[in-house]
């Protein structure tokens, strides 16, 4: 049986690089990861009639279904173009294994049909994915790898399901585990140049998608919101069937769902993550015995920039969450899934 347990990070930023928001910053810089991997899009049609944009890896597109096959789901108005999700699906493609981004509604490029977005607890879409996955022929062991509001939608999920759920393993990096105080972290200090940078695109995708006599929320106040705790209370929440910000995050905190889960899974967050604060870092209490909780010093949000120079960066997610899901696509006698 395998023991819950909080271990320190063995990641350590190279001296030209160890400013907590030059980490969070460099990765998204064009020149940090240029490589750009063969995609296929496919849409995938959700059960309550909207749909939203898979993209695969086409070079592992054509493995058998016996092989293995990570998902990863992207952070905040992101989607498979961010550098996070390009080097793990190339990183998982040197494994042999399918590989895909599952989108969030309205995100990559692609406009979903119904009048709703996406928000950090949403869960029905990948439990539905997950189901179809098995439905159309993999048979192969079934990985997730979740980043920011992308891991949190990942424990959630792990956390409903628990024995049910359809994956072997899983990993979550960088994860808003507790809402309401990664609201209010980033209203303080040069985490405020986040806040501002992603309210901007919220706002953007919104008013790309409602208007003033279309939107079920109040425009004046969503167009007028300056924190994350103000949008989530005049458009997340009412969009999406919650009674204020407070309800939303108190219901869709991931830390609430950890002590549930039970497939292996691995959590990497930092201290010094310019998105949240120490105090998200929950008590090993919290934990199940399946989860492994890897506590950084440094890394941002994002970041962990390992080494390498300032024109080709080395970069410590990919080979620690592909080392961790590894051993859970080999069977064993007492495999469940």
């Amino acid at each position: 049986m395998p023991t819950k347990q909080v271990i320190r990070s063995r990641f350590r930023p190279p001296r030209w690089l160890t400013n907590r928001h030059a980490q969070t910053v460099y990765t998204a810089l064009p020149w940090a990861y240029r490589h750009r991997p063969e995609l296929e899009r496919d849409i995938l049609d959700l059960p309550d009639g909207d749909a939203t944009a898979v993209d695969w890896l086409a070079p592992t597109r054509e493995l058998p279904g016996s092989s293995p096959l990570l998902v990863i789901l992207h952070g905040l108005e992101s989607s498979a173009e961010s550098a996070y999700a390009r080097m793990l699906m190339e990183a998982a493609a040197q494994q042999q294994w399918r590989c895909c981004v599952l989108h969030f509604r309205d995100c990559g490029d692609y406009r979903n049909r119904l009048p709703r977005r996406y928000h950090a607890g949403e869960t029905g879409d990948i439990r539905y994915f997950l189901g179809k996955l098995k439905a159309d022929g993999q048979t192969g062991p079934i990985l997730a790898a979740g980043y920011s509001l992308g891991g949190n939608v990942l424990l959630k999920y792990l956390g409903e399901t628990g024995d049910d759920s359809q994956l072997n393993a899983a990993a979550a990096v960088c994860v808003p585990l507790d809402l309401h105080e990664c609201a209010e972290a980033l209203t303080r200090g040069l985490s405020k140049v986040y806040q501002r940078h992603l309210i901007k695109r919220m706002k953007s995708s919104v008013a790309r998608k409602f208007d003033r006599h279309t939107a079920a929320f109040d425009w004046e106040r969503a167009m007028s919101a300056r924190t994350f705790a103000e949008f989530d209370d005049a458009v997340t929440a009412p969009l999406h069937g919650f009674d204020g910000k407070n309800d939303y995050y108190d219901r869709c905190s991931s830390v609430h769902y950890l002590k549930r889960i039970t497939r292996p899974t691995l959590i990497v967050n930092a201290l010094d993550d310019p998105f949240m604060t120490p105090a998200v870092i929950p008590h090993q209490d919290r934990l199940s015995s399946s989860i492994t909780l890897e506590v950084s010093e440094a890394g941002g949000h994002v970041g962990f920039i390992s080494g390498g120079y300032p024109w080709k960066p080395e970069f410590y997610l990919p080979g620690r969450v592909i080392g961790f899901l590894g051993p859970h696509t080999i069977p064993t006698d007492d495999t469940t899934i």
